[in-house]
């Protein structure tokens, strides 16, 4: 006879096989993966900071899984274009976000109407990278330093300009804390695509923007374009000499990150087997390399890591938007 006893016995034994099988069907899978190219949706313009960085990862993750890592550019709407395809993308391991600190922590508190959700929507893969924005001045602006710009606005306040990637992103936000928190008035002129805005700056009609390092390191040193600070809390190790903003204004630290994030519901053993290649990939000579070169600090971990920084990440933008008076538009 059946006992209440024995049933449960064999229904808790019947359950632990199941789970093992699955288990051993998804990593059987994830062995198998990928039987076809990869794609890795990027929300910015090609040439803009997290498509340099997702094409050094995508050329050497294509080697190591022997298929092609294509890069999707779906720029636009404040990164939420590109996020809601990736979010909407079919959970089988052949789409992945290179997500933005815009994307997954900003626009929760910035945008109104989200068509996506940066937790519910997302299984996060691995920290990529953190990356160093810059603040720099045309030539013919007569400031070398933090102050000097400071001082050139409070002598005549609101007459520079200064570019960004848009009110509600990393470089608008930062631009509007930098004239909070330094009492400068400075205009900001947004530009949807951000290379635009450097053009602008070089040929000086904008006289100062904010950048990230990637797409102004050439510029910067081959003088068309003078560094004033990086909006980090600290300098970067390759351009040692750029001070940071948090030595003129302290606890100023508006660095942005990428991260690898899935559609919710992708195999579990896929994610780790994503986020085991890409760890190795960031060792990659040439990308260590490169990375600090383009304001890239190589910071890598596992996903249940990844998922705690994006949580810590939108506990700190909650703060911002509240010491701004930032609503959701």
């Amino acid at each position: 006879m059946l006992t209440r006893k024995s049933f449960m016995k064999s229904g808790a034994a019947a359950v632990f096989v199941a789970g093992a099988a699955m288990l051993a069907s998804s990593t059987a899978f994830a062995q198998n993966w990928p039987q076809r190219p990869v794609t890795l949706i990027v929300s910015q313009s090609a040439g803009a900071s997290p498509d340099v960085m997702a094409r050094l990862v995508a050329d050497r993750l294509s080697r190591r899984l022997g298929q092609g890592v294509v890069i999707e550019n779906k720029p636009g709407g404040a990164n939420v274009i590109g996020a809601t395809a990736a979010a909407r993308a079919a959970p089988d391991g052949y789409t992945f976000f290179f997500a933005t600190s815009a994307a997954m922590a900003a626009n929760p508190f910035l945008i109104q109407k989200m068509t996506y959700d940066p937790v519910k929507d997302f299984d996060p893969v691995t920290l990529v990278t953190r990356s160093h924005q810059v603040l720099v001045a045309h030539p013919d602006v007569p400031v070398k330093t933090l102050a000097d710009l400071i001082a050139l606005d409070k002598k005549a306040p609101g007459k520079l300009s200064i570019a960004v990637d848009s009110p509600r992103n990393l470089a608008g936000v930062t631009a509007q804390a930098l004239n909070r928190r330094a009492g400068v008035q400075f205009v900001s002129v947004p530009y949807p695509n951000i290379n635009v805005g450097l053009q602008d700056t070089i040929a000086g009609r904008a006289e100062i923007g904010i950048f990230s390092m990637s797409i102004v390191e050439t510029q910067i040193r081959e003088g068309k374009l003078r560094a004033i600070a990086l909006a980090s809390s600290k300098r970067s190790e390759t351009m040692p000499e750029i001070p940071s903003i948090a030595e003129t204004i302290p606890g100023f630290d508006f660095s942005g990150w990428f991260m690898l994030m899935a559609p919710a519901g992708t195999p579990p053993a896929i994610i780790a087997r994503m986020n085991a290649e890409v760890r190795e990939v960031v060792k990659d000579e040439k990308i260590r390399e490169m990375g600090p070169k383009l304001g890239f600090d190589i910071e890598t971990g596992t996903p249940a890591e990844a998922s705690q920084f994006l949580k810590s990440q939108l506990e700190t933008w909650g703060r911002i938007t509240s010491e701004l008076g930032l609503k959701p538009e």
